[in-house]
């Protein structure tokens, strides 16, 4: 059963994409950006991207979501066989609020790992349920995943999703950043060892 959406075409500056908006009654909508001809017959290639409106929409250094996001969307339209999913999961979770006042507990010396936890929460509370959801709704069963997080890999072959590679999407450090590097390397088993350590801009 397919579940509630609108739909249409968009222009960005990488190409033109499908845009598919799931309806929330919560506020928290899914939004999907597809390649315009999209093949499920084999594994597309699905980056499945949790929302950061500091990184995403201000461009902050302290992380390297919009420069995942980006790096996304042009590896996808360059494929032509390709879906971001777009999750409203602000902050690990735990919301936009509780984010700003982790980067406060940051500011003090705490990592993105522990500032989580010494304000009561999980170290990350994403579910991947609604990616499921909006994959199957395009019959798509089998992914090339966009991802350097192995939780994320296990979590959709948990749900039933069958992610056949692993595409890495390592960005650069620079000298905001490069402590949460270490933290998503040594605490949440991130792969981009090869970051760490770089010349930082």
């Amino acid at each position: 059963m397919q579940h509630p959406f609108t739909e249409t075409m968009l222009a960005t500056k990488f190409g033109h994409f499908n845009i598919r908006v799931y309806a929330d009654t919560q506020g928290k909508e899914t939004v999907l950006l597809s390649t315009e001809k999209l093949d499920p017959s084999i594994p597309v290639c699905v980056r499945i991207h949790s929302e950061c409106m500091t990184g995403d929409t201000f461009g902050s250094l302290h992380c390297d979501c919009g420069e995942q996001l980006d790096a996304s969307l042009q590896k996808i339209k360059e494929g032509e066989n390709g879906v971001l999913i777009y999750l409203r999961q602000e902050g690990r979770g735990i919301g936009l609020f509780e984010k700003i006042k982790t980067y406060q507990l940051q500011k003090k010396g705490y990592d993105t790992y522990e500032a989580n936890v010494l304000l009561g929460h999980e170290p990350d509370e994403r579910t991947y349920e609604k990616a499921k959801m909006a994959l199957e709704d395009l019959g798509i069963t089998r992914i090339r995943l966009l991802t350097n997080n192995p939780s994320k890999v296990n979590d959709m072959m948990n749900l039933g999703i069958e992610v056949v590679e692993r595409i890495p999407l390592v960005m650069p450090a620079n000298t905001y950043n490069e402590r949460y590097f270490i933290s998503k390397r040594d605490k949440f088993h991130h792969f981009f060892q090869e970051t760490i350590g770089a010349k930082v801009r």
